[in-house]
């Protein structure tokens, strides 16, 4: 049950975003990705400041989900993609497209499995959030977070084993 309800949550998520070919590809320029990684801290951020902003925190909340929107639109087309951030983000719209695509079942197995490992850092991050404690919500920003930069990186191995069989994905990769 919980499984599936994740699987949900994430799927909802993806169509939120409605990332579309154009959005990917600028999605790819290394300034996305790297600053996509502010996302979670200022989430966090606009949370905790509830305790002074009391109701105006929603402004910043609102903002901070904004941004997770508008950042892989803001940025221009990359120029190279021969680069870690780049090729992570074609990894995870082939990770995302698994359900058309097969994919090695030992990417599938570690992206499950590094999902997960992010996953037990919300305990963490809610709690802080929750009571206001501030090394709980590092703890829980850190934790997610670098679980994501190992999905990230995962993503890269998965699109240069991929990247040979599909000309569309070979076709994503500038020098």
């Amino acid at each position: 049950m919980f499984q599936g309800g994740l699987v949900d949550i994430l799927k909802y998520a993806e169509k939120a975003m409605s990332m579309d070919d154009k959005t990917w590809t600028r999605h790819s320029n290394p300034w996305s990705v790297y600053t996509r990684f502010t996302a979670l801290p200022l989430i966090s951020f606009s949370f905790w400041s509830r305790e002074w902003l009391d109701v105006y925190s929603l402004v910043l909340i609102a903002l901070s989900f904004l941004w997770v929107w508008v950042n892989p639109r803001l940025f221009s087309e990359p120029k190279r993609t021969n680069n870690w951030a780049s090729m992570g983000t074609f990894g995870e719209r082939i990770y995302l497209n698994r359900e058309n695509e097969v994919i090695p079942i030992h990417h599938l197995k570690a992206c499950r499995t590094l999902q997960f490992l992010s996953a037990m850092g919300l305990p963490f991050f809610l709690y802080g959030l929750y009571s206001l404690d501030i090394w709980a919500l590092i703890l829980g920003n850190l934790w997610i977070m670098a679980f994501k930069a190992w999905f990230v990186d995962r993503m890269v191995w998965l699109y240069m084993d991929m990247k040979e069989l599909n000309p569309i994905y070979q076709s994503w990769f500038k020098t």
